[in-house]
């Protein structure tokens, strides 16, 4: 099993060697290049990723092509375009890799097999996906009060890695600004 995800799971659940021969076996390596898209809009998501290295990138395009980014998830938690995923219906957002990433994949039907043959598999899940809704609450609250520089300000005290590891781009739609006030933003720093 791979190491950070077994750090991820044992902060959660205990597992016999049997059970994590199971997880071994259920979570499928994936190496990524750079832009790679994972999950296309309009198709379902057929697997549920685990981030081992790199980042994944969820995001929607308009009928204008322009992208606007929903979430960005990074080393030691889990991401999809989770609507696709749990109802089994085309996604509408997409879902790529920003970064050269090294992944573990878990398929929807690995995932019931988990949640059937681990005690506390479930509650691993529903851990995962409240911690999940409250980041995206968090972020929806912060898109809405807060001003531009309070964001900029928030993303380096939270998630500092972000600004070194992706393109101002990516920076400048995840938190709802243009690049050009990102790049004023970072001059003030």
């Amino acid at each position: 099993m791979h190491p950070l995800l077994k750090q991820y799971v044992a902060g959660r659940i205990a597992l016999t060697p049997d059970q994590e021969a199971l997880v071994d076996q259920c979570f499928v390596p994936r190496h990524t290049v750079r832009g790679e898209i994972l999950v296309q809009a309009g198709t379902v998501a057929r697997h549920l990723y685990f981030v081992a290295k790199g980042c994944l990138r969820i995001f929607l395009t308009n009928e204008a092509g322009e992208e606007s980014t929903r979430f960005l998830v990074f080393e030691g938690s889990m991401g999809t375009a989770f609507p696709s995923f749990i109802l089994r219906q085309p996604s509408a957002a997409a879902v790529q890799t920003p970064e050269p990433s090294e992944l573990l994949q878990l398929s929807y039907e690995n995932r019931v097999r988990l949640q059937q043959e681990i005690p506390g598999w479930e509650t691993l899940d529903r851990i995962g996906v409240e911690l999940a809704y409250i980041d995206a609450i968090r972020r929806i609250e912060q898109l809405i009060s807060a001003d531009s520089r309070e964001r900029y300000r928030l993303l380096m005290e939270e998630h500092p890695e972000m600004i070194k590891r992706l393109p101002s781009r990516i920076i400048a739609d995840y938190l709802g600004i243009t690049p050009e006030t990102l790049s004023r933003l970072k001059s003030k720093r």
